[in-house]
């Protein structure tokens, strides 16, 4: 689907456990197998509490995986320590659901836009006048906001100064939080709009994480469905249309759209999803699935391509005619 020389990361059967009372585990992921590509939008989506952020923060190692690696430019992540670790992070961004938890709101938007540049000796301090205006210019916000504190700004402004600070370091990959679920409708869009043309003008590679499927499914180059810590369906995101697993087909029955058939039933889960805790053995999803076979409870479904770009891991596309 996509030029394998444009790859900057994979993430290789990626697996996280906790521990748990009783001495039992919990599996926030369960061998994930991702890649992200220069100027392509990977969005990551599903209920929550599935492991789409737990397996986000792996990439700007905010946390490490118990099993698989995650190769950036020929090197793992999770192997990566001290000073090489930390010239390594200036490549990979994360903008956070909510701004202002990640901003110290003793200082200002020039500081906070700067800090990054100021920390890898980018830039020097006075310098930071004329820089936090060019970053906050690229973000569609005036000049003089600098001078403001984060809690002078709306959510719509503070989001935008993440972004600003974000691309300050001119990063090849950057993680989206949620980015957009606090904000109005109408601010989404305007969000998603300037995301889209830093993207193209930056050819920066976006893992963005949403509960929203008609949301992403505007943006996204490439979309991956997430259930109980395991993907179960990976598609193109102007083909969420053609999504075949049965938990995707929930999720789009799920969609509200304007010019949608009212007179149509929506479609729902009606039980409840498991325990992370006690996810059933075979396919994660056999409990709510309605087509759920004997071997769906016994073996657990593997990602199989069933056109280019398309994987699906259910067992009815494997089922013998």
């Amino acid at each position: 689907m996509f030029d394998e020389k444009d790859m900057i990361l994979e993430a290789k059967h990626v697996t996280r456990r906790f521990p748990a009372s009783g001495g039992r585990e919990l599996t926030a992921c369960q061998d994930i197998n991702l890649k992200f590509y220069r100027g392509k939008t990977l969005g990551l989506i599903g209920e929550s509490g599935c492991g789409k952020s737990t397996f986000m923060r792996f990439l700007v190692r905010l946390d490490v995986p118990t099993e698989g690696e995650i190769l950036f430019k020929g090197k793992d992540l999770t192997k990566l320590k001290g000073e090489e670790l930390r010239q390594t992070r200036q490549y990979i961004q994360m903008v956070f659901q909510d701004p202002s938890g990640s901003f110290n709101p003793k200082m200002k938007i020039r500081d906070i836009i700067c800090e990054p540049l100021l920390n890898f000796g980018r830039i020097k301090p006075s310098e930071k006048d004329v820089v936090a205006r060019k970053f906050l210019e690229a973000v569609e916000l005036p000049g003089d906001f600098a001078d403001r504190y984060p809690h002078n700004m709306s959510g719509g402004q503070r989001q935008r100064i993440a972004i600003a600070r974000a691309i300050a370091l001119e990063p090849e990959l950057i993680i989206m939080d949620e980015a957009t679920c606090a904000l109005d409708v109408s601010v989404q869009k305007t969000i998603i709009e300037l995301v889209c043309r830093l993207q193209k003008e930056k050819k920066i590679a976006i893992g963005f994480i949403a509960h929203d499927l008609g949301l992403i499914q505007a943006f996204a180059h490439q979309i991956a469905v997430m259930y109980l810590g395991t993907i179960v369906e990976i598609l193109p995101g102007e083909d969420v249309d053609k999504a075949q697993h049965p938990y995707t087909k929930a999720l789009l029955s799920a969609v509200f759209d304007m010019n949608m058939d009212f007179t149509k039933k929506i479609e729902s889960i009606d039980s409840e999803i498991p325990s992370p805790l006690d996810v059933p053995s075979g396919c994660p999803f056999q409990t709510r699935c309605d087509h759920c076979m004997e071997r769906c409870r016994q073996e657990r479904p593997a990602l199989t391509e069933i056109k280019p770009g398309h994987e699906v891991a259910c067992h009815i596309f494997g089922r013998e005619e």
